[in-house]
């Protein structure tokens, strides 16, 4: 007798792991809609939702930076918050093949590999957050401080004024 598999991403296997609590919130979604959207569709307040961006340093070196989903990242806090002369977005045709995710579906947490991870600093005042779940339609809300744990990273000021 077949049972119901939950849904279960690798960012959530990590969390699980580490014993880390998080709800999950899905939603219908089959092509990439960007995270002002994934916002409204949940009925969250824009501030506590977060997106995942991956940029490539002077170094070649990719870096993960976490910010609110209506901030823009400011390369030159970015570049300097990693100890880069310059960072530069990844394009999106690499994103996959650079972190295990899709579009839309990239978390800091359980990517290919470890990088370095920066988490804007404006997530500290707050009691939860949202982000990415690993997969299209799957959100999750956790604190701050147990996102930076679970992905290794540092706050700091890296968007723009």
């Amino acid at each position: 007798m077949a049972k119901n598999k939950e849904l279960k991403t690798n960012a959530m296997r990590i969390l699980d792991s580490m014993k880390i609590p998080y709800e999950t919130q899905t939603y219908e979604c089959k092509d990439f809609v960007d995270g002002v959207q994934i916002a409204d569709i949940l009925g969250l307040p824009h501030e506590i939702v977060y997106k995942t961006l991956v940029a490539q340093g002077a170094s070649k070196q990719y870096y993960v930076f976490v910010i609110p989903i209506e901030a823009e990242l400011d390369m030159k806090k970015a570049a300097r918050s990693v100890g880069e002369k310059s960072v530069a977005m990844l394009h999106v045709k690499d994103i996959n093949a650079v972190t295990g995710y899709i579009r839309g579906g990239c978390t800091a947490v359980g990517m290919k590999k470890q990088y370095v991870t920066r988490i804007a600093g404006t997530a500290q005042t707050l009691d939860a957050m949202i982000v990415s779940g690993g997969k299209l339609g799957v959100q999750l809300r956790l604190a701050p401080d147990d996102l930076r744990a679970a992905c290794h990273g540092e706050f700091d000021d890296i968007t723009r004024e």
